[in-house]
């Protein structure tokens, strides 16, 4: 099994097949996703993605101290996206691991573009119909400012409420989706494979946010399970 990080194009969209990939979070190119390749029984990566993911928000709400916390937060780091996409890229986004594998990409594509992800929040706070409180991002957004944000969101969920953490990263979504759609607009893209190319990276980014958003829903009413 192979897979790669996040690229640029991430989770808005990709160079990849246009075929919908509507189980996996937008915060992987298509093309990337589809080199994670499952070698055990569906049921079997099923029970195990619940386990562990279970395991990671257990592991943080039983009291880790900081050391741990960070070490969970950087899970994808220290283990490998492609160990963590194999676990839970799969899972729905109205399950626990479906979710949690929806933060843990938003931090990855944070932590490897983030000045091209400051610029498009830059733009689509401007427009978004969301509080920039819930994003949890400062003004004006920096790389550094988006990287804390995405080890705030990913911590938050780790050890505290999870559903704000869910809502918090569907806005950030959400934002950043919504520059994506001013900047094609400033830049006056042309019709074609370009122009076609970044509304399906932004759709893709709203698309995410909805379900991060439901999610959050479920999380509430504690039937993300």
């Amino acid at each position: 099994m192979t897979a790669q990080p996040p690229g640029p194009d991430g989770a808005p969209g990709s160079d990849g097949p246009n075929r919908p990939h509507p189980r996996r979070p937008a915060a992987m190119d298509p093309a990337q996703a589809d080199r994670i390749v499952g070698r055990a029984d569906p049921a079997m990566r099923e029970a195990a993605a619940h386990r562990t993911a279970s395991a990671v928000l257990r592991r943080g709400h039983d009291g880790a101290d900081a050391a741990e916390v960070d070490r969970l937060v950087r899970l994808v780091e220290t283990e490998g996206i492609e160990v963590v996409a194999e676990l839970w890229a799969d899972s729905g986004a109205d399950t626990l691991p479906g979710a949690l594998w929806r933060l843990y990409a938003l931090r990855e594509w944070i932590r490897r573009s983030p000045v091209e992800i400051a610029q498009h929040f830059a733009l689509g706070s401007r427009r978004a119909q969301v509080a920039g409180v819930v994003a949890g991002a400062a003004e004006p957004p920096t790389p550094d400012e988006m990287r804390r944000v995405a080890d705030a969101v990913l911590a938050g969920a780790i050890t505290a409420d999870l559903d704000v953490a869910l809502d918090r990263a569907s806005a950030f979504y959400r934002v950043v989706g919504t520059g994506m759609a001013l900047d094609a607009d400033l830049q006056d893209l042309p019709h074609g494979d370009e122009a076609a190319h970044a509304t399906r990276r932004a759709n893709n980014l709203v698309r995410t946010a909805d379900e991060l958003r439901d999610a959050a829903r479920r999380a509430r009413a504690g039937t993300l399970e």
